[in-house]
């Protein structure tokens, strides 16, 4: 009696052991079943095409990344970010950024949520003359593992300026200093919302771009001063170079399934490439790649050339994740903005301006309040 109830239990046990060892099996093979899953969908995923054949990159793409354009010195040498640290940055852009404190443009986002990681500081000031309103009013930033937006030069520094464009910006510090506002073509077209002109690198602030094509023709509207592009690519040469535009002079054609438009005839005029954040000569040329990185992904590369104001070429590439199906709408602002100031009291030029401290309200329309004189100028961008 006493060997089958000794037997009896070692078959329990052995029971007990096979059947946990297949439990663990299969919770070991999940993960892994999981990840051939995502493996095979991302092989077998295959870019659209449009009814008449060509790559098929239209929708709704946003650019609300994080990255600076430029790597921070603090992060000299460093091309990429772990894990961790950008858990860490999340964070603090997090607590920093909690829709109560001053709103944060462009890499201020990313260099104050560094610095706070870093203990170098607490809280954030903006120095946008943002005014009267706060980070609420902005969309919140996506954090990938890049330092720089910049991918050449490997540094991630946009090039030094070439001797000639040192003196030109020089003087035009000293131009605007002795004569701010004489007349309508010394304010930059981008404060005057006309444009802020192209590449695109305007991230987190009206940054959605949809995409539309027909055959032979691209259109791109973007948010920001709904501009709108429409790029042909059917062959046909740019315009004569005396023939300056404000978007410039695009011409496409596909590579595979990249589109890639070369632009040139940009406008030199103050302001007109307000996100080169320098003036630029006749000679910037501009080559944009868009790729279909995915379904749900557009990889938006652009190299800017212009020798007479960099010592060389430099690129930069930024992920549009997929926004919503819609269209994108002109961005709309309250009826009572309290940025408008005067610029000049002389009957003669009464011009007005708008400053960065109109309050973003984009539950109600824009509408212009009354004033007597001409309606030259629009909220900030």
């Amino acid at each position: 009696m006493r060997n089958r109830f000794l037997g009896a239990l070692g078959a329990m046990a052995m029971a007990i052991t096979v059947g946990s060892l297949a439990a663990i099996s299969v919770a070991a093979q999940a993960p892994s079943a999981a990840r051939a899953k995502t493996a095979a969908k991302a092989t077998t995923w295959t870019a659209p095409k449009t009814a008449w054949g060509e790559p098929d990159l239209q929708g709704v793409w946003a650019n609300n990344n994080a990255t600076p354009l430029e790597r921070p010195k603090e992060l000299e040498g460093r091309q990429f970010l772990t894990e961790d640290e950008v858990e860490s940055l999340k964070q603090h852009a997090a607590e920093l950024f909690n829709g109560d404190t001053d709103a944060a443009f462009g890499d201020s986002v990313f260099l104050a949520a560094l610095r706070s990681a870093k203990g170098a500081g607490k809280g954030f000031t903006s120095t946008d003359s943002t005014g009267n309103y706060n980070h609420f009013w902005l969309v919140e930033r996506e954090f990938d593992n890049r330092t720089s937006l910049v991918t050449d030069p490997a540094d991630g520094r946009i090039p030094p300026l070439t001797p000639e464009a040192l003196k030109r910006e020089t003087a035009g510090a000293q131009h605007r200093a002795a004569h701010p506002f004489d007349g309508p073509e010394d304010i930059p077209l981008s404060e005057r919302c006309i444009t802020r002109g192209v590449p695109l690198l305007t991230a987190g602030y009206n940054s959605y771009y949809q995409i539309l094509q027909t055959p032979g023709y691209v259109a791109l509207h973007m948010e920001m001063m709904h501009d709108t592009r429409l790029i042909p690519l059917d062959g046909r040469p740019h315009l004569a170079s005396d023939m300056p535009q404000m978007l410039g002079d695009s011409r496409g054609h596909w590579e595979g399934n990249t589109l890639v438009v070369e632009t040139t005839n940009l406008s030199a005029k103050p302001g007109g490439t307000a996100n080169l954040r320098v003036s630029t000569t006749e000679r910037l040329k501009l080559i944009e790649r868009f790729t279909r990185a995915g379904a749900d992904t557009i990889n938006y590369e652009v190299t800017v050339d212009d020798p007479g104001t960099w010592t060389r070429p430099w690129s930069v590439m930024i992920p549009w994740p997929a926004s919503w199906n819609g269209p994108v709408l002109t961005p709309r602002r309250n009826g009572r903005s309290r940025g408008w100031k005067p610029i000049r009291t002389d009957p003669a030029l009464s011009l007005l301006r708008i400053r960065r401290s109109a309050v973003h309200n984009r539950r109600k329309p824009f509408a212009l309040a009354t004033f007597s004189a001409p309606r030259t100028a629009c909220p900030a961008s």
